[in-house]
């Protein structure tokens, strides 16, 4: 018999899902990614490195070299914890941040995303909370969710999370009898904000977590790819590993395709942690742990990160210039001094949900700011990511969201027979998380999809 296979009737199969599953949310990034496959397509909306930096013959050789030498134990299975191969590399990696940790400590993980889902399912509960920045990182709302969590979002300014608002939270939870279960934050360049914790408030964070006893999860996927000014101590440093998890990755110095994190934690959490890795994929994978542990032996991978920030510094010039020339009266961007992303924050009468769908049909993508939200917040904002794509697209895909952006400009005057409001343009003049990504109850959002024509789409 042949045909197309039927398909499936939702409702035959709702009585067998979990109950997790009705508050699981989908990756923003991830659902992009299918669309942004097609060459026609700028994405601006992936946290990417440019992989095409790596050298070939480079990797080639190490994989030869692997080949000839270990290729027994590379396709075999691994201790959960980790090779022992692998472990002299991922400590370089933090040593050239300031850090001096115990190898045999390290646990390694499938990236940095499987430590934030290790750390909720080790501490996590239906409806513990979790405090994050808003915004924060979308791959992570996903996981929280799934973990039915209660995640309070506490806003950010250009110093990164503001402690003073923390404190304040912290206080109301303690009136509720609610205790935090952890603080999620990303100091370096965060994600999506481009802002960096600063120093005195890094100190304060680790002051908090001290007296309280409270964990706090640090991400660092960024720390090396600074751009200008003085590195910062990480918390994992400042704090002396009693408090403070920390969750490094190799995907944005080296390549998110290897799949390799790793992360360091307090000795009880940690060993719950591995018990939780155990259930999840047995073992990341012998194959990219020894690709690293070769690659780190044979090649100077100090060299390749000063090429990567290299390019990623003009990157980021080029989008923040342009950036200047396309958008609107009233937008604010961040200047970030490392990382991958800008935080774009437009007029109130914008929705950057809406945009997004009028931006695909000029082949130009980016992600939404209510995917970095869990209470709605966003709509006004987004994440644009200057890492990987040229420049030329760069400018491209910067002109083609202003030009639906002037579009958006345009039909809000035609319905409201007003001048869109506006404040004055300036690069980092309304930090993530500031007022302003709320939109004005008195600026109606208009929806782009009754929009007119398309324009400088290809």
């Amino acid at each position: 018999m042949g045909g197309a296979r039927p398909t499936p009737d939702r409702e035959r199969y709702a009585g067998l899902f979990a109950q997790r599953t009705r508050v699981m949310k989908s990756s923003a990034m991830r659902d992009l990614m299918a669309l942004t496959e097609r060459p026609e397509i700028i994405s601006l909306a992936g946290g990417l490195a440019d992989t095409t930096l790596f050298p070939a013959e480079d990797l080639a050789k190490v994989l030869s070299h692997m080949a000839a030498e270990s290729s027994a134990r590379a396709l075999q299975y691994a201790p959960t914890e980790g090779m022992a191969d692998i472990r002299p590399a991922l400590t370089e990696v933090m040593a050239a941040e300031g850090m001096t940790v115990d190898p045999d400590e390290i646990l390694v993980t499938t990236g940095g995303q499987q430590v934030i889902d290790l750390v909720c399912k080790t501490l996590v509960d239906p409806g513990d909370v979790i405090i994050a920045e808003g915004p924060t990182y979308p791959g992570a709302v996903p996981t929280f969710s799934a973990y039915e969590a209660d995640v309070v979002q506490v806003e950010l300014d250009a110093d990164g999370m503001r402690i003073d608002v923390l404190q304040e939270t912290l206080a109301r939870l303690d009136a509720e009898g609610r205790r935090p279960k952890f603080i999620y934050t990303i100091p370096n360049f965060q994600n999506p904000g481009g802002v960096t914790l600063s120093l005195e408030r890094r100190r304060e964070l680790v002051r908090i977590a001290q007296e309280r006893e409270i964990l706090v999860l640090e991400d660092n996927p960024y720390g090396l790819l600074r751009y200008e000014g003085e590195a910062l101590p990480t918390l994992y440093q400042l704090d002396g590993g009693r408090f403070v998890v920390y969750a490094g990755t190799l995907s944005k110095i080296l390549s998110p395709g290897i799949r390799v994190g790793w992360t360091l934690a307090p000795a009880p959490v940690r060993q719950k942690m591995v018990v939780g890795k155990q259930g999840s994929d047995l073992n990341s994978s012998s194959l990219s742990q020894l690709m690293v542990a070769y690659y780190f032996r044979e090649r100077d991978w100090h060299d390749y990160v000063r090429r990567q920030a290299d390019v990623y510094r003009a990157r980021r010039d080029v989008m923040l210039d342009e950036l200047g020339r396309h958008m609107p009266e009233g937008a604010t961007w961040t200047t970030p001094q490392g990382g991958l992303f800008v935080w774009l924050t437009l007029p109130s009468y914008f929705d950057t949900t809406d945009l997004l769908a009028r931006a695909l049909q000029h082949n130009v993508a980016f992600v939404p700011g209510r995917a970095a939200y869990l209470d709605g917040r966003g709509g006004q904002s987004a994440r644009i990511n200057f890492s990987g794509v040229h420049e030329d697209d760069i400018r491209e895909g910067i002109a083609r969201i202003g030009a639906v952006v002037a579009e958006q400009a345009e039909l809000y005057a035609s319905l409201t027979g007003s001048t869109p409001p506006g404040a004055g343009r300036g690069r980092g003049a309304a930090p993530p998380g500031a007022a302003g990504d709320v939109a004005d109850a008195g600026a109606p959002i208009v929806p782009l999809r009754t929009a007119g024509r398309r324009r400088g789409s290809r």
